[in-house]
């Protein structure tokens, strides 16, 4: 079972029935009470209760491909009675009553498709300002009490639990959004946080520090307000407040592994009214053929397009700083940069955009010239 996985469809289903046109409300109580594959995607099966003493009812999430933390958009519930010698059959059957609804909205919109399941693999659902984060620990311990008490201490933030999910895990309500905070007792599966480590030049020993790490704390904050720079923020408070804990050497988020005294550090921006660019977006560098070329990686959560500076003729630094300036912008401002247009920080500042196939990224991208 892949636990992250398993945390990530709780999250989302417990999203998905406090919506207003559903529950309105997260469940009183909500189990994992299995899984299954259909169609070569892995879906889990959920109990819940709308209140202490109701009854078991069913749910389902999914599809997820392969360790992805992702789903297609499969998630519903009937609101019918859970029974476990049944569950997984009538699981099956709201998928594909998903799957054929669909097809049918496809065809009377007059779009032709390739079997709608197929194109759902090659294009999972991705969700703008949903915040996801890890922070690596050297062990299997987590002290819940010091995180809540950091929490309020750092930033103020009471956060108070809906109902009593145990020592190793939180999910409660923040205003219009979930958070959930999880103890995995395993590394990152497959080397994907020792990969990614490998992209921040700033940390020598990120690659051979995250390799060390035994466990990790699953961050996620969902939701449904519309102040997405709001909902990053907490999300950063709450990865800042992990920081603390003594076992803490690492944070695995935007494309790479941080080191959490400087992330905590950059946080900290947020007390002086700056947004925390440099915890939400990673300013990549590398050295091309004529210059600097540098990339932003991280917009496409707020619902921005990536940037990328090529073949710049000036210092490492410097680079960072202007695609930092441009992304601050960008999110505080709430700017749509357009294909054909310039861009400058005053009268005499001109930088021309142009929008195409990125070279860092495997996506189109907005190029500025320096």
């Amino acid at each position: 079972m892949n636990q992250d996985q398993k945390d990530a469809a709780l999250v989302d289903m417990v999203n998905w029935l406090s919506h207003p046109q559903e529950l309105g409300k997260s469940p009183a109580k909500i189990k994992c009470a299995g899984e299954f594959e259909l169609h070569g995607m892995h879906y889990y099966l959920f109990k819940y209760k709308i209140t202490i003493f109701g009854k078991w009812l069913l749910g389902v999430c999914g599809g997820y491909e392969k360790d992805s933390l992702e789903h297609c958009g499969h998630i519903f519930s009937e609101m019918q009675p859970y029974h476990k010698n049944t569950a997984i059959a009538e699981a099956r059957k709201m998928v594909e009553a998903m799957i054929a609804y669909w097809k049918k909205e496809a065809s009377q919109a007059g779009v032709s498709s390739e079997p709608l399941q197929e194109s759902l693999q090659e294009h999972p659902q991705k969700n703008k300002g949903d915040f996801l984060g890890f922070v690596l620990l050297s062990d299997t311990v987590w002290d819940k009490g010091q995180f809540l008490s950091d929490l309020k201490q750092k930033w103020n933030l009471d956060i108070q639990e809906e109902k009593e999910t145990g020592e190793n895990h939180l999910v409660c309500s923040f205003q219009e959004d979930i958070v959930a905070v999880s103890l995995i007792p395993t590394p990152i599966p497959d080397g994907e946080a020792e990969e990614n480590a490998e992209n921040n030049f700033l940390w020598e020993e990120a690659v051979n520090v995250t390799k060390t790490h035994k466990a990790h704390i699953m961050v996620t904050v969902i939701g449904k307000s519309t102040d997405i720079l709001e909902r990053g923020k907490l999300f950063t408070k709450i990865l800042s407040a992990c920081c603390e804990q003594q076992n803490a050497i690492g944070v695995y988020t935007s494309g790479t592994v941080f080191e959490p005294h400087h992330f905590v550090q950059c946080a900290d921006m947020m007390k002086e009214g700056l947004l925390p660019i440099f915890n939400w977006i990673w300013f990549g560098l590398y050295r091309g053929k004529q210059g600097i070329c540098g990339y932003t990686y991280g917009m496409d959560i707020f619902g921005k397009e990536e940037m990328e500076v090529l073949e710049a003729d000036t210092e490492p630094s410097k680079l960072i700083l202007f695609l930092a300036d441009l992304a601050s912008y960008v999110l505080e401002e709430d700017v749509n940069l357009q294909d054909g247009e310039t861009i400058g920080f005053s009268k005499e500042d001109k930088h021309l955009i142009s929008f195409g196939e990125g070279v860092a990224l495997e996506k189109n991208t907005l190029k500025i010239t320096f």
